[in-house]
Formats: structure tokens, sequence, C-alpha cells
């Protein structure tokens, strides 16, 4: 009994540590910007189950692709009724219902048609989702193009099915919570209320990589295959794939450390000091954990001042004219 107990109590660790997605943590808020970068190249996400290495080390970061959420105006919520949230992004927008177990979408706008499901919200993910989470839930509205519109109806499947280290261009990331999303809607004429003849389909596959540090996803890939025959439209496929901002991914997990850059103390109460060759450094930078810029200040004598930052995790980064930027971790007391 006694060897038992603590090979027990490890693997109740391990289970524990695991990443949860969550309503507090997790949940976006009007004001929040995430700040992501496109990644070119395939994504792989493949494998599923437990200790998984997700290898996105080919994908290659580019330009910036922030993410902003915001209040809908009113305008938007008498086209959207019950949204409370809306993300603007590169180059879709996407209109959500928040309440107290899920996030709802009310509404999607993309390149190719714009879905409408205020006869019934769909899913984009319960809380709290952990490793093993599943639901499938029904959505209903209207779709429009520029070539058809009509009706939709159709479901989205979540499944938390995979954890492990996610591999991400130049970084790694461990205790990391993949959620699959396949949304699959038929459509139909203005007319076929009973949704007895689909003329076409939209079936969007997405997946979300959960870092338990970070508010947002590491990263997010999408595929959308809309198919209208009597449009002209055959399986046209669109894919796109997003990673955070390269000052999070720069430094890394959460143990990561600038190899030039030191800093102390940490965590730190009123400054951060600076050791090395700080006279190379002009301007200092505070991020959140999600790639959000907190405050910019230049340095003097090597200190950067940060008792007016909230008790947290953040990332502070140092740039000069002549020198590369460094990023390291810190801890707010």
């Amino acid at each position: 009994m006694k060897k038992l107990l603590p090979f027990v109590l490890s693997i109740y660790s391990l289970c524990n540590a695991q990443t949860t997605v969550t309503k507090s943590f997790n949940d976006p808020v009007s004001g929040d910007n995430a700040n992501y970068l496109t990644a070119t190249g395939t994504p792989n996400n493949s494998g599923t189950g437990a200790n998984i290495t997700f290898n996105n080390s080919s994908l290659v970061l580019g330009s910036s692709a922030p993410g902003v959420y915001s209040t809908p105006s009113a305008s938007e919520i008498s086209t959207f009724p019950s949204s409370t949230l809306k993300l603007t992004g590169s180059p879709n927008t996407v209109y959500y219902k928040q309440s107290a177990s899920k996030l709802e979408i009310t509404g999607l706008i993309t390149t190719d048609a714009t879905l409408n499901l205020s006869a019934n919200n769909g899913t984009f993910i319960s809380y709290p989702a952990a490793y093993g989470y599943n639901e499938t839930d029904q959505a209903q509205g209207t779709f429009t193009s520029t070539t058809a519109n009509g009706l939709c109806k159709g479901t989205i499947t979540l499944a938390a099915d995979a954890w492990g280290t996610l591999l991400l261009a130049s970084s790694s990331f461990t205790n990391v919570l993949r959620v699959k999303s396949v949304q699959n809607f038929n459509l139909y004429l203005p007319n076929d209320t009973s949704f007895v003849f689909p003329i076409g389909s939209i079936v969007n596959t997405s997946y979300s990589y959960y870092g338990s540090t970070y508010k947002f996803p590491l990263l997010t890939t999408n595929e959308t295959v809309v198919n209208i025959p009597v449009a002209g439209i055959n399986n046209q496929t669109t894919s796109s794939a997003q990673a955070l901002s390269t000052i999070v991914l720069a430094a890394g997990d959460s143990s990561a450390k600038a190899k030039g850059l030191k800093i102390y103390p940490n965590p730190a109460d009123d400054f951060i000091n600076l050791k090395g060759d700080t006279e190379n450094y002009a301007t200092a930078k505070i991020y959140s954990l999600d790639g959000k810029l907190i405050k910019q200040s230049d340095l003097k004598s090597g200190k950067v001042p940060v008792s007016d930052l909230p008790p947290a995790s953040y990332f502070i980064e140092v740039s000069g004219k002549n020198s590369k930027p460094e990023a390291a971790k810190f801890i707010k007391k």
C-alpha cells in the first residue's frame, strides 16, 4: 500500500495538471485584443489521445492578424439577436452570445457566405472543457452569399480529443489541450421550411490549441468547404491558420528565458532590473500572456517600473536601434 499510494498520487497530480478551458480564464470580453500572426504552411492536426506531439514546427509566422473583441452595435444585435460580443478578425467576423456555461455563435460573416443562426444558436464551446469533453449541438438560421441565399440547418460537434506538446515554429509548449470543432450545415431554398431538399452545404473544421497559461489558443486552424452546385460552387475550399504573436512564441513556454536578457527580482514588486548590455536597449514593452501590449516605457538606468501592474504573469520585451528585441517572462507580485 505504501508503494501504491505515491503512484496513485502522481497520476492524480498529472490529471489535475492538464489544461482546462474555463469561463473565468478563457472567456473573451469586449476590449480584448488577441494578438495573432498568420501561419503559412500545412498544419498538422493528426493524432488523438493523451501525451501527443503536435508537430507544427514547419509553419512560418507572417503578418499581423489581430482578433479584436467589441460590443455589438444596436443594429448588429437587431441583425444577430441575443449577441453580446463581436470578434473582428481577418477575414471573418463572428457574433457570440455569452452565458454562465457556454459561448454560442449567433452569426458568422466570411468571404464566402454569411450565416445567421438566430433561429437556433450554435455552441462554440461549453465550460469547463477538459480532455474528454465532447458534445453535439443543433444550429439553424439563414445563409446569404453573392450567388444564393436561403435557410441553413445542421450540427456543431465539439471534442477535446487530444493533449500533449505543441511544436510551433521554433517554440515548444507543453500541456496543450486541443479542441476540434466540426460545423456541418446543409443549405436550403428560402421556401423549404421543412428542410427537405438541400441545395448545398458548408462544412467548417477548426482546431484550437490551448495552453494552460494563455487566454487565447496558441494555434488555430480552419478549413471551410462550400458546395452549392446550383450556384456554380463545387467544393470550394479555403484554409487558414493563426498563431499567437512572436513576443509570446519567442519566449516559448512558461519556463522560457531569453538568452542574453537577465531580469531581477522575479517575482517583482516595484521595479524590474535588467542585467547585461543594457546600453543597447532604449525601450521596454510589457505584454500579457495572450500577447496584448500592457505598457511601454523608456529604459532608465536599466530599470522598468511595474508597481502599477496588477499581480499576474507577463512578458517583457526590450529593444534598441542596434540590437534585436529580447524577451523574458516575469511575475508581478
